[in-house]
């Protein structure tokens, strides 16, 4: 899964603004929205591996 497929699926950059607790006002939304190009920096993704790594969870294949 890539950075931008990441952000996606957590609901875009203004909600993954909003859980990772960025102000919006602050241009918290930008930053996020950055990160569809430039990728999530891996300082924020080890910040914060309870929002990163749940998104990355994929449901196990059923076997038979």
């Amino acid at each position: 899964m890539t950075d931008t497929d990441l952000i996606r699926a957590l609901g875009g950059p203004t909600k993954v603004a909003e859980l990772l607790g960025y102000d919006k006002a602050n241009g918290g939304v930008q930053r996020v929205q950055n990160w569809l190009k430039r990728g999530i920096p891996a300082e924020v993704k080890l910040t914060f591996p309870h929002i990163f790594l749940r998104a990355q969870q994929q449901p196990a294949r059923a076997e038979g």
